[in-house]
């Protein structure tokens, strides 16, 4: 079901008792009008985040989070989404409304996410408040694998306290460890490491704000099981309610925008979810550049690039403006091949000088090939790891 106005006025409607799980995603109170394109720059998708005060901005809430409290079932569970703007005050409106013994966890959010902040620490998380309604709420033991840091023998070898309070493994008469039944895995954790939407990914669909959809499955997932009932008042791009849909939730959107409202209608129809490549294959999956290559970078105290076969890295010269991308010929290469793939990685970013550093100087097909083809001027070509070595600074100045 999804509902068009005001969510104040529309939670109105809505019974007493009847909600296992609300997910609110409100303005953040970033003082800003936020708006963001579709890809194909059709459609633009906006809504005011400004507000006159504080105060204002605070009893607007709360007076929506006391009928959220009204709705919620004695078993069900408020999140609430924030972000640095103004998290402390909405933890204080949601202890003036459930009650600060029901808080129950302050979830971090956080992603990779490229900034040109100039002045500050990078921002790459968000809040999500976890409250209950009473203390008898619903809940869901989700587990994770064990970090590859983590010794399993340990892990299912039973622990006992000894007579001066320290823990230790405990034996039996034998002499040989007692082991535990099978366990799951580690407990779910307050810090959600989720992959911000890339701008390419097959569900975004251009709102601003859009949250993953593979963070609403956790949140829905943690406090509800199929044929409850999930509430987004403020349900913007319908992210909320495509999850439920998508796990079998019953399901109730409210939002004031016409634009929101449909859009929402749409995803629900063609429910698109993005499999995160980074979760499914782990961080070292796109760790792919030879350790040989990795200790040359470092000798030359270069930054590495992964999944680049033209670009093996940048160097750090300086306060130099413009990053100086670094191709190293590899063994099995000819140096023509290396340059092709170098200018193909860098001929559109408007490098003011690009390095080629030689490694294979024995291989007459190398020489050969380079030697009848055309140096593009912005191209330095270093003889070898050594000579560049010594005389880094200098080539490039002079280049």
């Amino acid at each position: 079901m999804i509902k068009k106005g005001d969510c104040k006025i529309e939670l109105k409607k809505i019974e007493s008792n009847s909600i296992d799980l609300i997910y609110l995603d409100p303005p953040f109170f970033t003082q800003k009008k936020q708006s963001q394109k579709t890809r194909d720059n059709l459609k633009e998708y906006t809504f005011d985040d400004n507000w006159e005060s504080i105060e204002s901005y605070k009893n607007y809430i709360e007076e929506r989070l006391l009928e959220c409290n009204r709705v919620l079932k004695k078993t069900g569970s408020i999140f609430l989404h924030c972000d640095r703007s103004a998290s402390h005050h909405l933890r204080i409106a949601l202890d003036n409304v459930f009650g600060a013994n029901n808080f129950q966890s302050e979830i971090i959010w956080t992603y990779k996410r490229w900034s040109n902040a100039k002045k500050g620490l990078l921002n790459s998380h968000q809040v999500i408040y976890f409250y209950s309604k009473t203390a008898d709420f619903k809940f869901n033991h989700i587990f994770e694998d064990y970090s590859p840091t983590t010794n399993i023998d340990q892990i299912f070898q039973k622990r006992m306290r000894d007579v001066n309070g320290k823990t230790k493994y405990k034996t039996h008469i034998d002499g040989g460890y007692e082991l535990i039944g099978d366990k799951k895995g580690v407990p779910l954790s307050d810090v959600w490491d989720i992959p911000y939407l890339n701008p390419k990914a097959n569900e975004r669909v251009g709102y601003p704000t859009q949250k993953p959809i593979l963070l609403l499955e956790k949140v829905i997932q943690l406090v509800t099981t199929e044929g409850d009932t999930v509430l987004d008042p403020f349900c913007g791009s319908g992210t909320t309610l495509v999850a439920a849909k998508l796990l079998n939730r019953k399901f109730i959107g409210i939002d004031i925008s016409d634009d929101a409202i449909q859009l929402t209608q749409q995803r629900l129809k063609n429910p698109i979810r993005t499999d995160s490549n980074l979760l499914k294959n782990g961080k070292a999956s796109y760790l792919n550049q030879d350790p040989e290559i990795l200790q040359i970078l470092k000798v030359i105290d270069a930054t590495p690039v992964q999944r680049n076969k033209g670009i093996d890295g940048f160097l750090k010269i300086g306060n130099s403006a413009k990053p100086i991308p670094i191709k190293i010929q590899r063994f099995d290469e000819t140096l023509e091949k290396a340059k092709q793939l170098l200018i193909q990685a860098s001929n559109k970013n408007g490098f003011k000088i690009r390095i080629l550093i030689k490694t294979n100087n024995l291989c007459e097909a190398a020489l050969f090939d380079f030697g009848q083809a055309i140096i593009p001027k912005d191209l330095l070509v270093v003889e070898s790891i050594n000579e560049f070595i010594r005389n880094k600074e200098k080539m490039i100045a002079a280049f």
